[in-house]
């Protein structure tokens, strides 16, 4: 991945990855909101699982393309747990570096091309938590993924590994482009709106 910017001002919106932040237009999508404060975290941890599968089984289910003659792999069941991974380690990361006490939803969305599918995940986090997830996006773009996807497996397998396994699994093993976006609100300067996009050729 390229270089990206710098950590800026407060009130700058910050991108970082190498997907575009602009998503094309698409007739198949869907979206899906949760509010942070509607029930408690442990509740909610299963209900995103539960929707993380159900965008799986949905896009699955209408996924274009062809399957492949006399082939051992189910390019449907691919797609699906695909998407139910990807979704699940993005709703983990919402949730992760979201502020409750700001009424905002966390969201997902899933749109669908012939050959490709996009990921929009959005949420909401105060300065401080904005700037440890910056912290750590910038050691991810900067970083040589096979050297630090060996590192995480061996921390993983010592039992100090983290959740950036899963952004890294992504990556190294579903080959999808990552872009982010930290963009602060007007109506709270000290939160931001934290959008990260996800490409897969499917």
């Amino acid at each position: 991945m390229p270089t990206n910017q710098p950590m800026r001002s407060n009130h700058t919106i910050r991108v970082y990855g190498e997907t575009p932040h602009i998503i094309p237009e698409s007739n198949e999508y869907l979206t899906l909101h949760f509010s942070p404060s509607s029930s408690p975290r442990k509740q909610r941890w299963n209900n995103y699982g539960l929707s993380a599968d159900f965008l799986g089984d949905y896009f699955a289910a209408f996924f274009p393309g062809d399957e492949l003659p006399d082939s051992k792999i189910n390019r449907r069941d691919t797609v699906k747990a695909a998407v139910s991974f990807i979704a699940n380690e993005l709703l983990e990361n919402a949730v992760k570096y979201n502020d409750d006490s700001i009424n905002h939803p966390i969201s997902i969305s899933l749109h669908l091309y012939q050959q490709r599918l996009i990921f929009q995940s959005i949420n909401h986090a105060t300065t401080a938590s904005a700037e440890r997830y910056q912290q750590f996006v910038q050691q991810l773009v900067n970083a040589e993924i096979d050297e630090l996807y060996t590192q995480q497996l061996e921390k993983t397998a010592m039992g100090t590994g983290d959740s950036s396994m899963g952004l890294l699994t992504m990556i190294y093993d579903y080959s999808a482009k990552f872009g982010w976006q930290f963009e602060p609100i007007s109506e709270a300067p000290e939160v931001y709106k934290v959008s990260v996009l996800v490409h897969l050729d499917v």
